[in-house]
Formats: C-alpha cells, sequence, structure tokens
C-alpha cells in the first residue's frame, strides 16, 4: 500500500462508520480523486465541481461531521464525479442521473448494519427522491442533528424555534418570521433586513 493509499484510509478510519471504511476507500480506489478534509463551512457539508482544465478532479469535506453526516456527504459528491464522468457535464447538478448514481452508490451501505435505524428509515424515505442536500430533508436532517457532536444544549434548529422568537447566528441577532419550504425569512434586528437562512441552520436562542 502507498503512502497516500495509507493516507485515505486512516482519513475514512478517522471519520467513517467502521463498516463503510472499505467501502468507501474501494469508491476512490476505482476512479481516483484529490480528496480534502476541511474545516467547517457554514453553507455546505461538502464540494464537488467539475473542472475541464484538470486531469484529477477534486472533493472536500467538513472535518467536524458526525461519521453518519460524513458518510451520507462522502457518496453524495462522489455521485455528483460520477455522473458528471459517465453522462457528461450538460446534466443538472442534482437532475435524474445524479439521482440514480446516488442511490445506485449508497445501496451497499444502506443497512441498519452501518447507520442507527433512526437515521436509516429517514434515509431510506430520502433515498426515493434524494434532494440537494439532507438539509432539504427536514427529518433526515433532524435525525441526524442527534448524532452531531458539536450539537449543544444551547443550540437549536432554527425549525424549531417559534415565529417571532429571537436568535444569534454568526454572531448577528435575528427574529424568526415566515417559513418558506426549507428555508425561513428572518429579519436582522439591527439594520431590519430580511434574509432567508436554511431552516436547518444551528442557531442560539436570543434571550
Amino acid at each position: 500500500m502507498s503512502h497516500q493509499e495509507e493516507q485515505f484510509l486512516n482519513a475514512f478510519k478517522k471519520h467513517l462508520p467502521e463498516e463503510a471504511v472499505m467501502y468507501c476507500y474501494q469508491l476512490w480506489k476505482q476512479q481516483p480523486f484529490n480528496f480534502f478534509i476541511t474545516k467547517s463551512r457554514a453553507s455546505k457539508l461538502g464540494d464537488f465541481r467539475y473542472r475541464q482544465d484538470r486531469k484529477i478532479q477534486t472533493i472536500t469535506i467538513n472535518y467536524n461531521l458526525s461519521s453518519y453526516q460524513f458518510l451520507i456527504t462522502y457518496i453524495h459528491e462522489v455521485a455528483h464525479y460520477r455522473a458528471f464522468e459517465k453522462y457528461g457535464l450538460r446534466i443538472k447538478t442534482h437532475g435524474a442521473e445524479w439521482k440514480k448514481t446516488f442511490r445506485e452508490l449508497m445501496l451497499p451501505v444502506l443497512s441498519d448494519k452501518v447507520f442507527p435505524k433512526d437515521i436509516y428509515l429517514a434515509l431510506l424515505l430520502h433515498m426515493k427522491n434524494p434532494k440537494a442536500s439532507t438539509g432539504g430533508d427536514l427529518f433526515l436532517a433532524k435525525t441526524l442533528k442527534t448524532y452531531d457532536a458539536k450539537s449543544t444544549t444551547d443550540t437549536s434548529l432554527l425549525l424549531d424555534l417559534s415565529l417571532g422568537e429571537l436568535f444569534i447566528l454568526q454572531g448577528r441577532k435575528f427574529r424568526k418570521d415566515h417559513v418558506r419550504r426549507t428555508r425561513v425569512l428572518c429579519e436582522e434586528i439591527s439594520t431590519g433586513k430580511k434574509y432567508l437562512i436554511s431552516a436547518h441552520a444551528e442557531v442560539k436562542k436570543a434571550y
């Protein structure tokens, strides 16, 4: 095993459920790509952008995800890579080709031997029509949050706050005004400006 292969395998052992480690490693070996575990990003859990000018593509995933969220995100991004490679660059990013590829790649680990029973059941529903992110599926996002090591008792999902309730996000104070499917229209208290914020964003209640 090369040094690079050993690095990948060690990273997977650290961040993935044990039962999924070798499968995810083989996905990389079959069609290699650059893989970076990055600092936390508020706007996304992982990232893949196909670059025609690069021979080797790149996938990134936030370091602070639970092992179950990390696994779902990893396969989500690998599915983007495989879909573009197989169907070409004219497909929609989260269109039928990606959904088909995502389902196929998830199938070997879609088991209650890999995921806790509550995540497994939520994921079964999610995979019938996968969203652009797990955050777009509020039931799955809420279930996954209970396994998030960085969740604390003083944080809540924006979805769970009452209308009109005040909260802090990235040091700024907002009021929850109106729910629009997977996003929430909120007013920033200091400026009066309105913002659409993801319903699964972790916020701190303001007292």
